[in-house]
């Protein structure tokens, strides 16, 4: 017996890969048709969202809104991979460095800027992942692009000898990554700096508080209805009897003026498609039906 259509919400363990959880996920579930939406590293916890049968078709859509993070920075070395998890390359004395330093550099790195992914990151360079070409030895270039960091915030401060570790809240666009910051937040100041815990709170509209563990899944593996996870996620439309037709046989009918990609709905509340307006008409995204 297979697990009906939708979304699963995951918090991560520390140590496990987001491959992990989707084999996890897909053995509690009895269904091969399991993928997540917005890779997490090993050493990071928190929100993964998995799509269960046709909700894998909503995933690709998920990846792209906004993130949250709680994570940790520490400023005095820098690292191969930007965080804990790679060899220290250099170290300074952070120490002298003031708050008031910190909050400017921060703030320099807050709103729309041009980000350059980690070398280790997951970002393709000439059809390859850059950590496999790093792995392989290669001096990697990846190129700089636009990111937007909504928030990025201290809201803790330690020092400890020739180190100081910030406690910070990020909230962010797809495609940023958390290191990076952490990285360039260190060669702003002059003293290095890697990323040593990273959590994510929220993907989208699925918060950290609505997440379970794998543990808890495994005595009940709960799931978020296609249906109702297309409406938390998206805009969100209802059409007659006709238009269902239409949008059901992957058909364009009138726009309505709303932005992004909109969830239609059946007179009934079946979940039909993902529509975007194109003009005076709808241009299809995705039909569920």
């Amino acid at each position: 017996m297979t697990t009906d259509d939708g979304l699963v919400v995951v918090d991560k363990p520390a140590g496990r890969t987001s491959h992990d959880v989707v084999a996890a996920v897909r053995r509690l579930a009895g269904t091969r048709r399991v993928g997540h939406a917005g890779t997490l590293d090993p050493m990071a916890t928190g929100v993964l969202v998995i799509g269960l049968n046709r909700a894998t078709r909503l995933l690709g859509h998920l990846a792209l809104t906004e993130k949250a993070y709680d994570a940790k920075i520490c400023l005095g070395a820098s690292t191969v991979t930007d965080d804990a998890e790679g060899e220290v390359t250099a170290s300074s004395d952070a120490s002298r460095v003031p708050d008031s330093e910190i909050g400017r550099a921060v703030t320099a790195l807050t709103g729309e800027i041009l980000q350059v992914p980690s070398a280790v990151s997951a970002v393709k360079i000439d059809g390859q992942r850059a950590y496999k070409r790093v792995r392989a030895g290669e001096d990697v270039a990846i190129p700089a692009r636009p990111v937007t960091v909504s928030r990025f915030e201290v809201v803790g401060t330690a020092r400890t000898g020739t180190t100081v570790e910030l406690d910070v809240r990020v909230e962010c666009s797809s495609g940023t990554y958390v290191r990076a910051l952490a990285r360039d937040l260190g060669s702003a100041l002059g003293v290095g700096g890697h990323l040593t815990a990273l959590r994510r709170t929220r993907v989208g509209p699925y918060t950290v508080e609505k997440a379970r563990t794998l543990e808890r899944l495994a005595d009940e593996l709960v799931v978020l209805p296609i249906a109702d996870a297309a409406r938390a996620a998206f805009a969100s439309r209802e059409v007659d009897a006709d238009e269902a037709v239409v949008v059901s046989h992957g058909g364009p009918i009138r726009a309505a003026g709303l932005h992004g990609p909109v969830a239609v709905f059946g007179p009934d509340g079946t979940f039909l498609a993902l529509l975007e307006d194109a003009g005076e008409r709808t241009k299809t995204i995705a039909v569920f039906v």
